[in-house]
């Protein structure tokens, strides 16, 4: 029997089904603390049960779901958004996450620990990148979130997302070149980054 897919047992948790909600949750609880992570160490457990309390509230409050998975990722978005925008409150302009990165923003981002090196160091230059590109890459890459769901998450035009995603790569590879690191390890991140699809942008 095959299980349940995400937008029935969404629907049925709304409908108050705890085991539902449950099931949801264990489903993409780990990704949701990936998202975190990547941008902020270890230290997330309150943003994740944030975006999922945030999530149970806007379905009571009647919000529509075309994707739960959209869905779901656009609250995370939305709460480390805010959790950026509380840490630099201070500043005279509120900062734009199309143009500023976590480096920026000196939010005293974190490297989570990581298995290997060139993992850290990749972790590292995607932090480098403007915070909605790191978004767009992590998810497209890393978690198989396509354009369409992008566009919906960050609330943008496809063509967008996918200038986003080609813009990035650039950006990457021209922040690996700045590391200091082993040339072992740039290597193996350089070759992870030849391994990613192209995603050309649309033509005007």
């Amino acid at each position: 029997m095959n299980a349940p897919g995400d937008d029935a047992l969404y629907r049925a948790w709304m409908e108050g089904d705890h085991d539902a909600a449950t099931t949801l949750i264990e489903r993409y609880y780990d990704a949701i603390v990936r998202f975190f992570r990547t941008k902020l160490g270890d230290d997330v457990d309150d943003l994740v049960q944030r975006t999922f309390l945030g999530v149970a509230e806007s379905g009571v409050r009647g919000v529509g779901v075309a994707s739960f998975r959209a869905f779901l990722y656009g609250v995370a978005r939305n709460v480390f958004l805010e959790h950026l925008r509380a840490a630099t409150r201070d500043r005279q302009r509120a900062p734009d996450f199309a143009v500023s990165s976590l480096v920026d923003l000196r939010t005293g981002i974190a490297t989570r620990a990581a298995r290997h090196e060139s993992e850290r160091l990749l972790t590292q230059c995607l932090q480098h990148l403007p915070v909605e590109l790191q978004i767009a890459v992590e998810l497209y890459y890393w978690e198989d979130v396509g354009i369409g769901e992008l566009a919906e998450i960050q609330g943008v035009p496809a063509g967008t997302i996918k200038s986003r995603l080609h813009r990035a790569r650039h950006l990457l590879r021209e922040a690996l070149g700045r590391m200091e690191a082993a040339p072992a390890d740039k290597a193996a991140v350089g070759a992870a980054l030849d391994a990613w699809p192209e995603v050309a942008p649309d033509q005007s």
